[in-house]
């Protein structure tokens, strides 16, 4: 979805994304059901329920990082078998009070370091930011709250939170 503005192998070197700490684990990526069996059969793990979706469960240590397993040194193993999060990072569809925005996390500099009418160019084109919008309707557990500071590149017209 992104290859237009982040390559392969920017993604793969740093892997930012890919690891969390206990107190972010609410950011480990949504699984829908429709993914479930196969990333389940691929990489021989069962995924737990979160709301109505599912996640990797994963192990924490404090503030030791623990990556996805799916996670290796040359990127993601998963191919097309990714999460919808995992697929449009570094956007994000947020809440911000009764809309949902798109927004570009600060943590990928590869991206979040492009002018913002790139990102708002590519947010429009292709239906980028309808997709996000739509998939957010139809699985609600993927808008996270607006975190501060987040640039907002699209708003949600008429918005049916």
């Amino acid at each position: 979805m992104l290859k237009k503005i982040l390559n392969k192998e920017s993604c793969a070197k740093c892997r930012i994304c890919c690891g969390f700490v206990e107190d972010d684990k609410w950011e480990i990526p949504l699984i829908f059901g429709e993914l479930r069996e196969k990333i389940e059969e691929k990489l021989g793990v069962v995924l737990s329920p979160r709301g109505n979706e599912f996640v990797f469960d994963m192990k924490f240590d404090g503030d030791k990082l623990a990556y996805c397993p799916a996670a290796s040194k040359n990127g993601c193993t998963r191919g097309e078998l990714k999460p919808f999060d995992c697929l449009i990072w570094p956007f994000r569809v947020n809440a911000l009070g009764e809309t949902r925005v798109i927004t570009v996390s600060p943590v990928c500099e590869a991206v979040s370091s492009l002018p913002l009418k790139t990102l708002s160019e590519f947010a429009r084109a292709d239906n980028f930011a309808e997709t996000l919008f739509k998939t957010a309707r139809e699985h609600p557990d993927i808008v996270k709250p607006y975190i501060d500071g987040y640039p907002i590149i699209a708003a949600e017209n008429n918005p049916k939170m």
